[in-house]
Formats: structure tokens, C-alpha cells, sequence
């Protein structure tokens, strides 16, 4: 007998609302192996090392290396991709939150911005909702600096001693401290928190200094506020995935989080930094997506991950999904570096509901896990999408490979109630909930790409998620979409765009100056600082200088915009010339973004509104880790009928149909399918709509498009 062949995984977790996804790549041989595990609400650890433990027996039993003797391979990195900093947020309950803020700027909260939600027009009046921090957790310190940093007025030390007592007398355990001006000199909120550590030990402080070094008081505060919120929370659950995976995998297996800019962190910073984790998992999709859709040659594309609770869309040029520093989660701003994705509640387990005037809705309420929809058998007492799926046939009647047996009955009971309410046959109401969840899909596709002036028609559809393959071709219709591509296994693509990313380190200052009245040297002394600190904190992650790559960008607008646009720095010091290439840039990027620059008022030298305005310097650091590299597959005989499984009524148009179903792991390179027809594998279906056709690309995946439509590559 052979001697054990020793092999080593990466592994990327992804956890959603109904399940965990789970993939590892061997990096020996390229193999990639995945899985997925039902979540566990109550504790996510649980989750993600059920997974751990699913997918190394998966990898040992599916070894590449047939000589091999089976063993337990080893594990060389952990990648996850959590919703915990998310999960907190939108709950919108902040207990034990206070805020420290410059003496006389108390309510800073309160007049926070004009901005009313969408629809406001066509009510009688719309009250602010409660701030994020009650106006009573609200303390005032005597200070003062100007917009350059300058003193105003000294730092009262006796006076922060006082408020931090009164927040350790009040339990108060989570406080953020957000001065004026604290973006351009941050020793007062350093004192400060120097005070709260020794007063209050057991707070978890956030300085808006060290989060985010920006001016716009309202976002700085609010952002600094949700980093000292979910601190805690963040650092305990992580402290208990690296507790489980020390006692599972023994000590010293690298261990690293999603980040929401596209980068990972390693466990061990994330609590020092929890704010940059706040889209951590639906990050990991868009990127996993693009990567795969680019391999297959798509450049263009829209991703869409739609899971048990959400669907997040993404807009990806050339390969690279958008960067934004003005997103949000729920109502509140969060000012950091995050990948630019829009997300609704249309998931397999969004509820149908009917509205009190009497129109069926779809979400934005989940079933989620537990007890998830009707069908599952665990409690659920409301009709989900997913209930609708099986009672037209698009899904089986059990889920991952036979794991999950689904109820047909509850299913159909749950919808005929619904039905009844409508008035409408049970097959006909449960088309309808499907038809509004792909509306509110499409809506989200729409934001991404309409109302930012671009058409949809010269995009692919990149559909994954465990529901993701459901719509897709449904989609395609709507939007009259190219194509739609769905990867192998779409149910882990997140957790595979885990595994596909650098680490990342992002440090911004704000620097207000017109470009004709640039000091290049203040602006390379701030690039010259931020870049120090990233290539400090990766060599901490313990990269070489030689490995580390710096980027470097410049947040720009035409004096009196209120927002700016980002353009990337060119190398080396930046001096006129460099200056000038950079605002070309701005002139090209607010052209694309709003149809219209001011570069012929700029080369005239004009002034006032034309000229171009910098306000932020921004730097991140990246330490390069190895990419999985995609493998094809050996093209097929032509013959697909070796997929074939059987058939199954599904309903279309209210008329059943009698549908092949196809094994997807028997189709092969070159083999095409005419709708109507199912596609199954272990975690996802795809369902291709009548008049629909797919053909299996060389990489596996599934390219659905409308019948005698061209795809092309775009």
C-alpha cells in the first residue's frame, strides 16, 4: 500500500439565512470540492464548522489522487464571509450605544441630512425615525479644532473624566467618539479614548479619527457609531469560529474574514476593525462571480445572488465589480470602501403575504432557516417562494441531493390559503408570487444599470445563489437580457469568491484644496503617511515588502458639488503633470457617470464651478494571495440525452408541462438543451423557460438565452 499523500486545502465559508456554503480547493492538484450545511441562527460557529468537518470528508472521499492512500488532507487557510456586522445593523435595536461628541454639536444625529425616503410625495408627512443614538446617550466634551486641524479650544480632561464615568455608571459598554474636525488632527479623540479605557476598561470605543478620517460630520458619526456597536459582536463571534477551529484543525491555521471593499482581513484584526466587514458576504459573491464570468469571457455582466433571505446585484466592467464609499445598510450611511451592490428581500424564503388593500406581496419578511418555508416541515406557517416552486414542479421534492425532503402538501395547503384570499387558483397564485419576486429582482438590475444610464440589454446575467437559477431565465425575458450564465455549483459561489481575493487594507484623508491651487507637497506628505500605514499592517499579515502592492486614488468634483467622483493617482510623486492626469481622468469618469464634464472650461482656465476640486487622498494596501486556477472540462459526444433522469409536470403559463430533468454533473462541453426543461444538481436548479434554450460552455457552466438569440461575448 502506498504511503498517505499529504494534501492541503483552502477553504471558503460562506453562512446565508438558510444554508452555509462551503467550497475547498486542493492546492496541489487545482480540484475544487464543495458543499453546503444547513445555518444555525442560534450560534453561526456551529454552522461553519459543520461545514469544515462536511467538506473534508467530501475532499477525502473525492480525492484526485487515486494512488493515494485516503487520508484527513489538511487544511492550509480558512476564508469567511459573515453577516453578523449586517444581522446587527438592520435589527435597528442598539442597546448600551452612546455617542461623544464636541461640546455644543449635540445634536449632530438629529439634524443628520434632508434626504426623505422615495415616496414621501405622495404622503401627508414623514416623521425622522428614531437616531441611531437616543438624544439622553448624547455627551458633549469642551473642544474644538478647526478644519485644518488647529486648536481652537484645549481638551478638557476633568470633562472626560466625567462623561466617561457617567457612561460606566449607565452600563452604557459601546461608545463612539466623533469631534469636529477630528478627520484633520485626531489627538483630542486619542485622549479621549485614553480617558474611557481608563475609567470605563470594559467599554469598546471607536474614535471616528481611526474609522474614518472624513469629513461630512454626519456620516464620520454614524459610521463610527455602528463600528463601536457591532464590535463586540463581531470579535465574540469570531473569537468563537478560531476557538472552534484551533480545537478542530489545532493552532496556527490561517483564519481570515471578507471584507466589504474586496479584501480579506485576518481574524485577529476584524475586531479592530468590524465597520469594514458590514457587507461581508454578498462582497465575496460579485467578486466569485466575476471571476468566473471573465473566464468564460464575459466582461460585462450583472451578478445576481440570490439566496434564501436576499438577492444582491452587482454591475461588473472589464472583469471588476464597482467600488463605492457612500453605501449603505438599511438607513444608515456607512462611509467605507465596499463593493457597489444593491440588495432586496427576494430570497427562496421571502414571504407571500397579501397587503391590506388587497394585493399580493413577495418579502421583504424572510422565513430564513429556522423554521423556513412551509414545506420544509419545521414550523414555518407562511407561503415563501420556495413553496411556490414546488407546487409548480420547477424544484424536487428534496433538496441537496436527497438531504431535505420537502413537503408537497404544506406546500400546496399554504398556497391554496393564500389563493383563497386573492381569489385566485392555487397554480395561478403561485405563479404570481414568482412573477413579483423576479420583478423585484429585476427592479434591483435596474438600479444598478438604468438608472445610472446604462442599458441592461449589453449585459449577461451572472445567476447564483442557491435561488439564483430559479428566475434567471425569467429574467432574461423581462430584460431582454443577453444571456444568462450560470456557474457550476451557483449555490457556492460566494463561498468560492472567498477564495479568489487579495488581502486588503484601506487608509483615506481628506484634503479639501482646488486643483489649480494644489500644494504637492502637503498632498505627498498625506499619500507618503497612509501608504506607511498600509505596507505596515501587511507586514504584519506577514508579506513581504517585495509581495506588497500599494494603490493609490483621489476622491474628486467641480467646486460647489456636494459629492465626488474617484480617480486613480498615477505612480510615483505627484507633481503638475501627475496632477493634470488625474483630473483627466475626473473629466472622463463624470462624463461616463452623468453625461457631461467641464474639460474644455477646465482647459480655458476657467474658474468658480468648472474648476476641479480634490477632497480626499486615499491608499490601500494589498498582499496578493494565489488565485484558484478554473479547470475545463473534456467536451462531450454531442449527446445530452446521457443527463436525461426522467420528467416532471411543471407548470408554465398555468399549463402543465411534461419537462425532461437533467443531472447537470452528466452534461458536458457542447451540449445544448431546448426548453422547457429542468436542470438539477446538488445545490441549485436551473429551470429553462419554453422558447429558452442553454448550451454548456467549456468550463461547465450553463449559458441561457432566448431562442435564436446570439450571446457573443461582451
Amino acid at each position: 500500500m502506498s504511503a498517505p499523500v499529504t494534501r492541503l486545502l483552502r477553504i471558503g465559508i460562506d453562512t446565508g439565512g438558510t444554508f452555509t456554503d462551503v467550497v475547498a480547493i486542493d492546492e496541489a492538484t487545482g480540484a475544487i470540492f464543495t458543499t453546503k450545511t444547513p445555518s444555525t441562527p442560534h450560534d453561526p460557529s456551529i454552522g461553519v464548522l459543520d461545514g469544515i468537518r462536511k467538506i473534508l470528508r467530501v475532499a477525502r472521499d473525492g480525492s484526485s489522487i487515486p494512488s493515494a492512500t485516503p487520508s484527513r488532507p489538511t487544511v492550509a487557510a480558512v476564508s469567511h464571509g459573515t453577516t453578523v456586522a449586517t444581522n446587527a445593523l438592520l435589527q435597528e435595536r442598539f442597546p448600551g450605544l452612546g455617542l461623544v461628541t464636541t461640546e455644543g454639536f449635540r445634536h449632530v444625529l438629529e439634524i443628520g441630512r434632508q434626504a426623505v425616503p422615495r415616496g414621501y410625495g405622495n404622503s401627508y408627512f414623514w416623521v425622522k425615525p428614531e437616531r441611531i443614538v437616543p438624544l439622553h446617550l448624547v455627551r458633549e466634551v469642551p473642544e474644538r479644532l478647526n478644519f485644518r486641524g488647529e486648536v481652537l479650544r484645549s481638551f478638557d480632561e476633568a470633562a472626560a473624566v466625567t462623561t466617561a464615568r457617567w457612561f460606566r455608571d449607565k452600563g452604557i459598554d459601546s461608545i463612539g467618539v466623533s469631534f469636529i474636525h477630528a478627520y484633520a488632527n485626531s489627538e483630542h479623540e486619542q485622549r479621549m479614548r485614553a480617558v474611557l479605557e481608563r475609567e470605563h476598561p470594559g467599554a469598546h470605543v471607536s474614535i471616528s479619527s481611526e474609522v474614518l478620517p472624513e469629513y461630512r460630520e454626519y456620516e464620520r458619526t454614524v459610521t463610527t457609531l455602528v463600528d463601536a456597536f457591532v464590535k463586540s459582536r463581531v470579535a465574540a463571534y469570531v473569537g468563537a469560529i478560531q476557538t472552534r477551529l484551533d480545537a478542530e484543525l489545532g493552532a496556527g491555521v490561517p483564519f481570515y474574514v471578507m471584507k466589504s471593499n474586496g479584501g480579506v482581513i485576518s481574524a485577529r484584526e476584524v475586531a479592530a476593525q468590524p465597520i469594514t466587514t458590514i457587507l461581508s458576504g454578498p462582497a465575496a459573491g460579485a467578486l466569485g462571480a466575476s471571476l468566473l464570468a471573465r473566464a468564460a469571457g464575459f466582461d460585462r455582466v450583472l451578478t445576481a445572488d440570490a439566496g434564501g433571505t436576499s438577492t444582491d446585484v452587482c454591475l461588473v466592467e472589464h472583469g471588476v465589480p464597482g467600488l463605492t464609499t457612500d453605501g449603505a445598510v438599511g438607513r444608515f450611511p456607512v462611509k467605507v470602501p465596499m463593493i457597489d451592490i444593491v440588495t432586496v428581500g427576494a430570497g427562496g424564503g421571502s414571504v407571500a403575504w397579501v397587503a391590506p388593500d388587497g394585493g399580493l406581496k413577495v418579502g421583504p419578511r424572510s422565513a430564513g432557516a429556522d423554521p423556513g418555508p412551509l414545506c420544509y416541515g419545521r414550523g414555518g406557517t407562511e407561503p415563501t417562494t420556495t413553496d411556490a416552486h414546488l407546487l409548480l414542479g420547477r424544484i424536487p421534492p428534496r433538496l441537496l441531493g436527497g438531504e431535505i425532503p420537502l413537503s408537497v402538501e404544506r406546500a400546496r395547503e399554504g398556497i391554496a390559503a393564500l389563493a383563497a384570499r386573492l381569489g385566485l387558483e392555487p397554480a395561478r397564485a403561485a405563479e404570481g408570487v414568482l412573477e413579483i419576486a423576479a420583478w423585484n429582482q429585476a427592479n434591483a438590475i435596474q438600479q444598478v444599470s438604468v438608472k445610472r444610464g446604462l442599458d441592461p440589454r449589453d449585459y449577461t446575467l451572472v445567476a447564483f445563489g442557491g435561488s439564483g437559477p430559479l428566475l434567471a431565465g425569467r429574467l432574461v425575458d423581462l430584460l431582454r437580457l443577453r444571456a444568462a450564465l450560470i456557474p457550476l455549483s451557483p449555490g457556492n459561489v460566494s463561498a468560492f469568491g472567498l477564495l479568489t481575493v487579495d488581502l486588503k487594507n484601506d487608509y483615506v484623508q481628506t484634503f479639501v484644496q482646488r486643483h489649480d491651487r494644489l500644494d504637492y507637497a502637503t498632498v505627498n506628505a498625506h499619500l507618503a503617511r497612509l501608504e506607511a500605514l498600509a505596507r505596515a499592517a501587511l507586514a504584519a499579515e506577514g508579506f513581504a515588502e517585495h509581495a506588497m502592492r500599494v494603490e493609490r486614488s483621489a476622491d474628486l468634483r467641480y467646486f460647489g458639488q456636494a459629492w465626488e467622483v474617484a480617480v486613480e493617482l498615477p505612480s510615483g510623486t505627484v507633481d503638475e503633470p501627475g496632477a493634470a492626469v488625474a483630473a483627466e481622468r475626473f473629466h472622463d469618469a463624470h462624463e461616463q457617470r452623468y453625461g457631461y464634464s467641464y474639460r474644455r472650461a477646465a482647459e480655458r482656465g476657467a474658474t468658480g464651478r468648472q474648476t476641479v476640486e480634490w477632497v480626499n487622498l486615499r491608499v490601500t494596501g494589498v498582499g496578493p494571495i494565489a488565485r484558484p486556477k478554473l479547470r475545463e472540462r473534456p467536451p462531450g459526444d454531442g449527446r445530452p440525452a446521457r443527463a436525461l433522469t426522467g420528467t416532471r409536470t411543471v407548470v408554465f403559463s398555468e399549463k402543465p408541462v411534461e419537462c425532461p430533468v437533467y443531472e447537470r454533473t452528466r452534461l458536458a462541453p457542447g451540449d445544448t438543451l431546448a426548453g422547457p426543461g429542468v436542470v438539477e444538481e446538488y445545490g441549485a436548479t436551473t429551470v429553462v423557460y419554453p422558447g429558452q434554450r442553454i448550451e454548456v460552455d467549456r468550463f461547465g457552466n450553463l449559458i441561457l438565452t432566448r431562442a435564436g438569440a446570439s450571446v457573443g461575448t461582451a
